[in-house]
Parts: C-alpha cells; structure tokens; sequence
C-alpha cells in the first residue's frame, strides 16, 4: 500500500513536538523574573561538599540552560564550607551565593541561627515533606550510606549484612580486621559527626558497636576517596557509614570494590542547599536552587552523577523511587529538620565526642 508522505510528515511532527513538550516539562519552573534577573546578575559562586567530578554533569547541564550564568564552584569538605562561609559572614566580606552541603547538621545550624534566606521554590512541592524546613533548606539527594569493601579479600559470606552483623564479624576476627576498618572522623569531619551520632540514636547496641571499633583501631579520615583508595589497595578491608553515591561511582571503574547495605537499617543522607541572606547574586541563587531540585536536575543527578535523585518521579538505578522499591522501611532518610540540632549544642557535642574517645581508647 502506497503511504501517504502528507500523513508521515504530520505524524514526524507531532512526535518531535511532543518530544520537546517532554523535554521542556522536565526544565525548571523558575519565574521569567528570576532568570531575568539571575542573567543580569551573571554569576553565582557556590561553596560545595560534592566533589568536583560527581558535581560536572550538573554545572555543564547548567551552563548549557543558561548560558549568561556563569557558576564558580569551590569544592572543599564539609567543616570547610561552614567554617569559611561563617567567618566571611562575621567579617561582612564577599561569601558564597549558595551553600550545598552533605553535613546536614551544619547547614540546619546556619538556617536557624538566621543565615539564610526564605525562598519558595516552585519546584520544593515535588520534594518529599521532610526535606524541605521552611522554604530555607531543601533536600537534594537521597543517598544511602553503605558497607564499602574489598572483593578480593573479603568471601561474600564475610561481608556484613547488617550493623550488628559487622560488630559480630570484626569480634570473631580481631586480628583479620586490626587496622583494616575505615570511616569518618567525627572530630575533624562535620559529615562523619553527623553520621556517627544518627547511628547512636538509632542503633540499640551503638556503645557496643564503638567499643568493638576500637579494639580493631578504625582508622578515621574526612575523605571519602581517601578511604576508598585505601579499601581498594588492601590496605583496608571494609569501610562503614560510605557515601554509597561516591563508591558507586567508583566501582564503575575499579572491580576491587563492593557495597553492601545494611537490612537492619540505612542511613539515607541528602545534601542540603540553602541561600545566604546576603548572597550578592541571590537570583542566580535561586535560578541554580530550582535546577537542583527540578527533573531535569534530578535526572542527572541520578543518572548522571550517580548522587541519588530524591524525586520520586524520576526513574533510574540511583534514584530514591528506584532504591524505595529495593529496600523498603530498611531506609531510614535523616529529615531535614531542628531535631539535627541536638548535638551541635556544644556541652552535647563535646559530650559526646569525649565518650566516642573512650570507646576507641584513644582518651
């Protein structure tokens, strides 16, 4: 039968222009004011915890969207961004136009004590409810925290499947694992304080759990690709409370490592984004705080940067509705919320550092 070139031209065309439509819809919903504004601005300087690398995607996607906007991003770890944006605060001098950070704690302690600005974001409503505090400080991603370990010198049936499991498995072997665990150090990573304390208000048997790391000297460190580099080469076997995102990312190119989570219960951090109140380029603030949280973002924070998008609408291997599927009521999201507070109170916090030293004998 002869076709019709009339009829398979329209349907081309319909098919492209729903194609577009799709992929406009994804865009953020960002009011022609503000990006009006954010392009007049030109600029936009971020202070980050997410490593330059796992950040790329998003800052090319960006920049690609809207290109009059140039971004300057620092990379630093997560005491560094709000020790320097505190003190550049303090000092009245010029700071960061939006802060997004992995120690949630840090960047709920800046929005309370007033640091940042309330910004009703049209793309917060597609966000979980405990994700968003007051339209100051927006979840990003949905990462769980994981075992971290070495393939080739740990069987499958040595690798933990849950945190007693690892308390367990590190007693029965103490001489296997001296000096071969690895994870944050509360004392010097802002991450890895609040990390240490969610385990202690979740795990019945945490005073147990810090005793037995002790005893086998856990190495600390406040990098993750430190650690991984180290699990990778031997010289460590397993790490515990793993930025899943970042060992995904680089099991993808190093066959030594494994990740393992823990079905008693995983910690899910998100990387919180905030705006300063005195941000200098506040529109393009919030111009890159909508891209964050909108599909497109998520997407390829998902898909892309291997982050864990926290959309439920979007799908993907590293997504929250993929891993929600996987996991169930095993995930235990840190909300976005004052309840992260309770240790940053500094007779707590110094409190409960002493007992943590006690427990690895290193006081």
């Amino acid at each position: 039968m002869r076709r019709n070139p009339r009829l398979d031209f329209s349907c081309l065309l319909a098919t492209l222009l729903s194609l577009g439509a799709a992929a406009e819809s994804k865009n953020p919903a960002t009011s022609p004011q503000v990006i009006s504004a954010a392009e007049k601005e030109g600029k936009i300087v971020i202070y980050s915890t997410t490593d330059s690398a796992a950040a790329a995607p998003l800052l090319k996607d960006f920049g690609a969207l809207y290109p009059k906007v140039t971004v300057e991003y620092n990379d630093m770890n997560s005491t560094e961004v709000y020790n320097r944006f505190v003190s550049e605060a303090a000092a009245g001098s010029g700071s960061a136009d939006l802060l997004w950070s992995s120690a949630m704690d840090l960047q709920i302690k800046l929005a309370n004590d007033g640091y940042s600005q309330e910004y009703a974001s049209p793309e917060a409503s597609h966000l979980p409810s405990w994700a968003v505090w007051k339209n100051e400080a927006f979840g990003t991603t949905f990462e769980p925290l994981g075992f971290v370990y070495n393939k080739r010198l740990l069987k499958p049936e040595e690798v933990p499947q849950s945190h007693a499991d690892l308390i367990n498995k590190l007693k029965a072997s103490p001489e296997k694992f001296k000096g071969k665990v690895t994870s944050y150090d509360p004392e010097r990573s802002g991450l890895g304080f609040l990390l240490i304390t969610q385990d202690a208000r979740t795990d019945p048997a945490f005073a147990e759990a810090a005793k037995t790391y002790g005893k086998v000297g856990v190495k600390l460190y406040t990098s993750t690709g430190a650690m991984m580099e180290r699990i990778s080469s031997g010289e460590h076997l397993i790490g515990f409370n793993m930025i899943s995102s970042y060992a995904i990312a680089k099991m993808r190119k190093d066959q030594a490592l494994g990740i393992a989570y823990p079905k008693d219960y995983t910690l899910v951090m998100s990387r919180i984004a905030l705006i300063p109140k005195a941000a200098k380029h506040a529109n393009a603030a919030k111009l890159f705080l909508d891209y964050l949280i909108s599909a497109r973002g998520q997407d390829i924070i998902g898909n892309k940067a291997a982050l864990f998008s926290i959309r439920t609408d979007v799908q993907g291997e590293t997504t929250a509705a993929t891993l929600t599927k996987q996991m169930g009521s095993s995930l235990k999201p840190i909300p976005v919320s004052p309840a992260l507070l309770v240790y940053l109170d500094q007779s707590k916090r110094l409190e409960f550092l002493k007992q943590w030293q006690e427990a690895l004998g290193t006081k």
